[in-house]
This record gives structure tokens, sequence and C-alpha cells, in this order.
């Protein structure tokens, strides 16, 4: 009403004034409180005082009992932060852990060669980490006298060890295997064991594309798992992946090789796929199912269209590959994440491609496998 009075705004929150006893009152509530706060908290121990004993679970820095295990350690936490970015300093790395001897050399390769298969999305990166090493690696003497043993020579070894294990294996679980696992758990098992088969293709077909592999190991590799000598024989369904996986890493340039003979081969081994997918059992019914008969069908098309595809594939790239790749959507217009590419030609830096020398992996096995 008219008799009310405008109150002081500066008797409103902190701005209202504090008489001295009220300071002191104030401080002192606080005090008390700090006091108390103190008083419940867990003494701390004195200058002296022993500390409890550690929890039999507790971490424990490893200490490495040898050379080896140093030799893994490093390595291991050099690959741990590979990138596409950082590729010349990881190498520099792994350089310096000063390999030693030819075993020590098959320590490095096999971590590489672990990390590529576990990590299918960088296989890429690994392969041209490989690449930049073969030349940085210091060689050894042989045992037998022979060629000395150099990181390419290990590496191929490694590599035909893990095609062998492809060639003869099935990705079927064993009995032993089996035991104690539900089928949620066989089926991740397999789905591992292809994973792994897929990957080394993946990995060999770009170590060829880097000119560590001759396009007759290749044409040899590709022969043997389609089981092109044996035309009576149904090859396993992993191996027709792993067939389609190579082809489509490696296609326009093995194709475009006119001295290996690749565009024979893949020619061959396309022939031997179509009639694959049209085989039929006692009951007229396809032996193949329709997810291979359709990788089959893609890869043939892919072939048609000049090795030019379509994909959605997650592959590790460098920032500039990064911002380069947005700019052409936005300038394209889409934003489905697809990407046009020429699938197995070569790294932009590789144009010219090495020059190739000798390497232990020479020959595929002249008797197909099962």
């Amino acid at each position: 009403g008219g008799d009310d009075v405008a109150m002081d705004r500066s008797m409103f929150g902190s701005a209202r004034p504090m008489a001295p006893r009220d300071r002191d009152r104030d401080r002192g509530d606080r005090g008390d409180r700090g006091d108390r706060n103190r008083n419940n908290d867990r003494r701390a121990p004195t200058r002296g005082e022993a500390l409890p004993a550690p929890s039999a679970k507790a971490y424990k820095l490893a200490v490495p009992k040898g050379r080896e295990e140093e030799l893994k350690r490093q390595v291991q936490s050099h690959l741990n932060k590979i990138a596409p970015d950082n590729l010349d300093t990881i190498s520099k790395r792994i350089k310096e852990t000063q390999v030693a001897s030819s075993e020590e050399l098959e320590v490095v390769i096999g971590l590489i060669m672990k990390k590529a298969l576990t990590e299918p999305h960088y296989c890429e990166t690994y392969a041209d980490l490989v690449y930049l090493l073969q030349g940085e690696m210091p060689e050894f003497p042989s045992p037998d006298g022979g060629k000395p043993i150099s990181f390419k020579r290990t590496l191929l070894t490694v590599c035909e060890a893990e095609f062998e294990g492809i060639a003869m294996q099935t990705i079927h679980v064993t009995d032993e295997e089996k035991e104690g696992l539900d089928k949620e758990e066989l089926d991740f098992l397999m789905s591992k064991k292809k994973g792994r088969c897929l990957a080394t293709m993946k990995f060999i077909g770009h170590l060829f594309l880097r000119g560590l592999l001759r396009a007759s190991i290749i044409c040899g590799v590709i022969r043997d798992l389609a089981m092109c000598t044996e035309v009576d024989q149904l090859p396993a369904e992993h191996k027709i992946e792993c067939i389609c996986e190579l082809l489509n890493s490696i296609g326009y340039t093995l194709e475009s090789d006119t001295k290996g003979g690749g565009k024979e081969a893949i020619t061959q081994v396309c022939g031997r796929l179509q009639d694959l997918k049209q085989r039929k059992d006692s009951n007229k019914k396809y032996i193949y199912p329709m997810r291979l008969q359709f990788k089959i069908d893609d890869l043939i098309d892919t072939r048609k269209a000049g090795w030019l595809k379509k994909v959605f594939k997650a592959t590790a790239k460098t920032k500039e590959e990064i911002a380069a790749d947005a700019k052409r959507d936005e300038r394209q217009q889409k934003n489905d994440g697809a990407e046009l590419v020429v699938a197995g030609q070569k790294p932009s830096y590789l144009a010219h491609g090495p020059k190739l020398d000798d390497g232990t992996w020479q020959s595929v096995p002249s008797k197909p496998r099962r």
C-alpha cells in the first residue's frame, strides 16, 4: 500500500553489511566444522611409521627377465602407438631397439604380424611399416652359409607359414575346443578363426602392392585356394572368402601385371568361382550358401567395372586424408560415408613400384590342400 516503505537493496544477499562481531562468529563456526571434519578423518601415518602390507592382488611392475622379454616389451609398446601419421617415428624407434640376432629379428616380425592380424583395419599401416623397416633392419649370416637372413626373408617365411595354415586347416572347431563351450562361444571362436584367415589374405595382398611379394606367388596362392588343378574337389567356404578378400585388395594391380601372369590367373580363378557357384548337390540344392554366391558376384562385377567399386570400409587414415575426404563429400553433397576406390591400386608413394629382389617365398605348394 501507500504506507509501505521502499526496502534498502543493500540489505539483500552478500551486499548486506556484516558487523565485526558477526564476522568473528561466522569464522568461529567454520573453524569448528573444520575441526570436527579433521577429527573424523583417518589419522595420517607419521614419519617412520610402517605402511600396511600390499595386497596379494596389488599391481606389481613387471621387470623384464631377459633380453627377449625386454625386446618384446619395447616393440609392443611402439606398435601400440602406431598410426598413419607417425609411421616414420615408430619405424625409427623399432630400429633403435638394436636387434642383434636373427632370432630377435623373428621376434620383431612376429609381433608386427600378430598386430596386423588382430587389427585388420590397420593392415595397410602395418604393411607400410614393414616397407619402411625392410631397408633399415640389419642382416645376419645364414647358419648353412646361404643368403643372409634379412628382414624381408624372415617376413616372407612367417607369411608362408601362415598361408600354409590356411591351406591345410579348417575353421571348424575341434572336439577339444568344443569342450565346455556353449553355442555362442563356439560361433565366436569360428568367427575369430575366419577373421584371422581373411586378415592374413589382406596383409599378404598389401605386401604384394608394396613390392614385397612377386605376382607369381600371388597367382599360385589364389590357384591353390581355388583348387584349380582338381576341378572335382570343392574348396572350403573360408577359402573362397579368402580369394574374394585377396582379389578385392589387389585385383587392379595383379591384373595389370603382364610379366607375372596376373591376368591369366585372375581369369582362371574367376571362371573357377563361377563354376563353383553353380554347383548343386544330389538334392538339387546349391552347395555354397547365398552369402558366398553374392560375394562371388560382387567380385565378378567389380572386375567388369575395371576394379572400380564403392566401399564403406574402416581403415586408418592420416589427418590430411580425413580432411580431404570431408571436403570431397561436401563438394559432392553426400554424407553416407561411401568412397569410390580402385580395388587393388598401389599406394600413391609406390606408383612406379620398387625393384623386386629375391625373397624366401618363391612358390606355393604344388599339391593343392583341402
